[in-house]
């Protein structure tokens, strides 16, 4: 936290430029931060009710591990985008100087975000197992955190991708003006979108994350090896040596001659790879008894591979510098339809390698360490939190230094700085978002494995097997409810979207000289419009991950629940990852076609590209990512009533 208010203190150094730079900035932090105020205020009553419900129906501990885990996930998110909607002005104004100079204030507002998620998440799970010391009573620090993530990404996701929907319909493919142009209504709501979205939405997303795969993993150590506490603490460890490993990768990000941005990234996050296995191997080495050190330090290396490959899995199936991408463009000649058809098409083929990857990692930490190597395996993998969300903020950063740059008219090598920066932020945001998801399917793996083992605790020996017409119920519904969610979270982003688009279409009609350039829109009435309509429309998707386990567990009983989280596991798993890397794939087309390919930008091709880019959209940065959340607040939720449900507490 102190490195994260160090390089806080570097980047609101550096100049903002132009008066009218500073203008377009504000009205970005001031609707961004409005709308995180709002989203906040509006779950708070929501977290109170649970607080008064958990405190009675539980006890007092797991209440208050519950207000910390909320209160700390909205921390972190906040202080994140504070940072982030400054560090765009400056990364644009930095531009003039070169390449150089804005990647390196782009980047370190990133790691302010993410230093402060690991930091934070850490520090929390810590202090409550040092206050507690009953990894059973710290679960729900994680289901506070896993709240927050929950709703921040879909009201983020709403948000971001309503605004950015309807400009580019009506701006792009409409009036036919640039992205990020000023005569657009819609174009100061998207760039806060992008704020609220993915810095505070990924921020609360691998917040939680990384709290409930530590929490898991220590609730196996407990259960699995009851009065031997070095395994409750060896997670937490393996956690605070990747954080001093980011920290240093995070000095290595500098471009180098080649000027190659994705290089200058990739190696900051090798070195922090590097630095976590040495800390892993020491630590395991120092620590764990006999035998089994080796089986777990090789589970923790199991988790850093299967990370890595996310990346380059995902990269490959979303650059523009790889085949599927340009093929999917290029397809785009042929219209939207046949664009739609085969980006439907590499979204569902997407999901395959990262799926095998993962289930190798699963067997393999399983030979290696058992039940609890796979914990460790998820540990591992999730322990470059800070680094990755100093790669994902990075994206929303270089976005909006670019719409800056576009709004306040800056020269076109200006521009061609921002563009070559926001290229790159397009394929880590996308990387990013496969590294949640992967981690999230490990994480969900252990919780599940918790839940049983809590059953047992509570004296409920229980065989989840096919022949049992409850266990199958249970699959059903629980591969049910992801496909659920996505179908209120994309409907949302069409409500949505839909008032954008008459919004903007209103104000070409009747403002008077806006398209000549002599009039301004108002900014302010779009800004409104996509907040009300993101924090009316997640309360219903939002509901769905907490009132089914509740359902499920208290009529039909625990053998129906542990259906349903592996049911949901399943498919939100295989959604998620086609939904996130294929929306990412028709994004990318178009910004291939817009760096100069197939006819460039105001093409036939480009037009094509754009309408399959409004339909990714929320695929990628909506349905998709809030799927993550979705399966980890309904496996929070089920250890927690657990002890209710073994109690005897069910209708049926």
């Amino acid at each position: 936290m102190v490195i994260a208010g160090a390089l806080a203190f570097s980047v609101l150094r550096k100049e903002r430029g132009s008066e009218e730079m500073i203008r377009i900035s504000d009205a970005i932090r001031e609707g961004a931060m409005a709308y995180l105020n709002r989203q906040y205020k509006t779950i708070t009553g929501l977290a109170v009710i649970l607080f008064i419900i958990i405190y009675f129906a539980l006890n007092p501990a797991t209440a208050f591990a519950f207000a910390a885990g909320s209160f700390l996930s909205a921390l972190a998110g906040y202080i994140g985008m504070n940072v982030s909607v400054r560090a765009n002005v400056r990364t644009a104004n930095a531009a003039k100087e070169g390449l150089k100079a804005a990647l390196s204030i782009a980047f370190r507002g990133g790691a302010v975000t993410g230093l402060c998620v690991a930091g934070l998440s850490l520090a929390g799970v810590s202090i409550f197992y040092y206050l507690y010391r009953d990894p059973l009573l710290v679960v729900g620090f994680g289901f506070g955190a896993c709240l927050i993530s929950l709703f921040a990404r879909i009201g983020g996701g709403i948000y971001t991708k309503a605004a950015d929907v309807g400009a580019d319909l009506v701006g792009k493919v409409e009036a036919g003006i640039p992205e990020d142009d000023p005569r657009n209504p819609a174009v100061i709501a998207d760039n806060v979108g992008d704020n609220v979205g993915d810095c505070a939405g990924m921020g609360a997303d691998l917040f939680e994350t990384y709290a409930v795969t530590a929490i898991g993993a220590m609730l196996l150590g407990n259960l699995l090896y009851p009065g031997s506490e070095v395994y409750i603490v060896y997670p937490l460890l393996l956690g605070a040596v990747a954080i001093i490993a980011s920290v240093i990768g995070i000095g290595f990000v500098r471009l180098g001659r080649s000027e190659r941005i994705m290089a200058a990234l990739y190696r900051g996050l090798l070195v922090a790879g590097l630095l976590s296995a040495l800390g892993f191997y020491i630590i395991t080495y120092r620590l764990m008894p006999g035998e089994g050190a080796s089986g777990l330090f090789l589970s923790t290396l199991i988790g850093l591979v299967i990370a890595i490959s996310l990346f380059i899995i995902t990269e490959y199936y979303t650059s523009t510098g790889f085949r599927p991408v340009i093929d999917l463009a290029t397809s785009a000649q042929s219209g939207a339809a046949v664009l739609i058809i085969n980006g439907l098409a590499l979204g569902l083929e997407c999901p395959t390698l990262p799926v095998l990857i993962i289930c190798g990692g699963i067997l393999g930490s399983f030979y290696l360490g058992g039940l609890y190597g796979i914990a460790i395996a998820a540990m591992g993998m999730i322990s470059l939190t800070g680094m990755i969300i100093a790669l994902d903020s990075y994206g929303p950063i270089t976005d909006n230094g670019g719409g800056i740059a576009e709004m306040a008219d800056l020269p076109e090598d200006v521009r061609k700085v921002t563009d070559a920066l926001d290229a790159v932020g397009n394929t880590t945001k996308a990387v990013t978002k496969a590294f949640a998801i992967g981690s999230a399917g490990l994480a969900a793996v252990t919780l599940f494995v918790a839940y049983v083992q809590e059953l047992e605790n509570v004296g409920m020996n229980l065989s989840f097997e096919l022949q049992d017409p409850l266990v199958v119920v249970g699959l059903l519904i629980g591969g049910l409810i992801p496909f659920l969610f996505s179908a209120r979270c994309l409907k949302s982003v069409g409500n949505a979207a839909f008032k954008v688009v008459e919004e903007v279409r209103r104000q070409f009609r009747e403002i008077k000289g806006l398209m000549e350039g002599s009039a301004r829109p108002d900014y302010a009435r779009c800004v409104d419009l996509v907040t009300k309509a993101a924090l009316r429309e997640f309360i219903v998707p939002g509901s769905i991950a907490i009132i089914s386990p509740i359902l499920v567990g208290f009529v039909l009983g625990p053998l129906a629940l542990g259906g349903l989280l592996l049911g949901s596991i399943i498919t939100g798993l295989l959604l998620a990852l086609n939904m996130a890397t294929g929306g990412a794939a028709w994004d990318n087309a178009k910004k291939y076609v817009e760096e100069g390919n197939l006819g460039g930008k105001g093409s036939e091709t480009h037009k094509a590209t754009v309408v399959g880019d409004t339909v990714g959209d929320p695929y990628k940065d909506t349905a998709g990512p809030a799927i993550n959340p979705l399966i980890k607040v309904m496996n929070t939720l089920a250890i927690l009533i657990a002890g209710l449900i073994g109690s005897g507490l069910i209708l049926l």
